[in-house]
């Protein structure tokens, strides 16, 4: 059986298509044109009304506010510091043995 290949669409064609459906009064026949379902031309227009400007990052990327990139980056910074401290004190747990 073969797997359907998923179809990804860039963020001007999502934007020209909510565009179309509002000066549509069927979108059923416009998603029928566009050979989409229809439920994706209501979600792309509710994800674009949510936040306009931050809609559709592209490549999987999670939208996020200032606020929420400055925390995952010091998230990410903190798992860093972590791991160096880890290996620090393997380091000198391995060492203070030898040298004792």
């Amino acid at each position: 059986m073969d797997k359907q290949e998923r179809r990804t669409f860039t963020k001007e064609f999502k934007l020209d298509v909510i565009q179309q459906s509002y000066h549509r009064e069927n979108i059923v026949e416009l998603a029928h044109e566009l050979d989409l379902r229809p439920q994706l031309i209501y979600k792309w227009r509710a994800k674009y009304r949510q936040n306009p400007t931050q809609s559709f990052p592209g490549k999987g990327v999670e939208a996020l506010t200032p606020q929420e990139e400055k925390m995952r980056a010091l998230q990410k910074e903190n798992a860093e510091l972590k791991m160096e401290r880890d290996i620090l004190k393997k380091a000198i747990g391995i060492f203070g043995k030898n040298g004792g």
